[in-house]
């Protein structure tokens, strides 16, 4: 048997530090199911190919290979963007969430962050998680990865990509963003990573003992 958390939420919310966190505080797999759309992008760019082209978009999606993915890579902004203009495909959607099905299987335990794990990806997990915070404190924090980076970044500039990628995952027909009725919500707007992580190990904590 193995044990799945699933934790959804906006970008810049604090998740993926937290399911790392959690990831490494039980020994579980992690995978940043954010990466697997960025991954499909820039593989259609490297390749010089079109973003708009589902069945393209599919065939890369299908051979991606989830053990290969580069975070210090794939976080760049320009990927990102791209990866939200993939990520809206149905049929994209459909052959990572296949890969990521198969990775939640992984002993003895494992992390899935994303926009759709709850809902879509892993339903049944014994532990769901949505993590929020308002797009003010969001862009903030995303403004000041970029600076911090060495990176040029306008925040008004910033909080308007953050305004539009929530739209576009709360807005898109297939697997939209939202909470799972059995999730449990850390707003971290005002939460430090380590309360946010205090407050999720309780709940893992008295899932795992049932």
């Amino acid at each position: 048997m193995t044990f799945t958390i699933a934790i959804d939420g906006p970008a810049a919310a604090g998740k993926g530090t937290l399911s790392r966190r959690i990831a490494e505080t039980y020994g579980f797999h992690h995978l940043d199911t954010g990466l697997t759309y960025r991954a499909t992008a820039k593989a259609l760019i490297d390749a010089g190919l079109p973003l708009d082209d589902e069945a393209v978009a599919e065939k890369i999606a299908l051979e991606l290979d989830l053990g290969g993915l580069d975070r210090s890579v794939l976080s760049r902004h320009d990927i990102g963007e791209a990866a939200s203009k993939v990520a809206v495909m149905t049929a994209v959607r459909r052959a990572l969430v296949k890969a990521q099905q198969r990775f939640a299987q992984t002993e003895p335990g494992t992390v899935l962050d994303g926009r759709d794990i709850g809902t879509v990806v892993c339903p049944d997990a014994p532990v769901k998680l949505f993590v929020t915070a308002s797009a003010e404190v969001r862009a903030k924090r995303r403004f000041d990865e970029i600076i911090a980076n060495g990176g040029v970044a306008d925040y008004d500039g910033v909080f308007a990509d953050v305004k539009k990628r929530d739209e576009r995952d709360m807005g898109r027909a297939d697997s939209p963003m939202k909470p799972a009725e059995d999730a449990h919500l850390l707003d971290t707007s005002e939460m430090s990573i380590e309360a946010a992580f205090q407050a999720a190990k309780s709940i893992i904590d008295a899932a795992l003992k049932k």
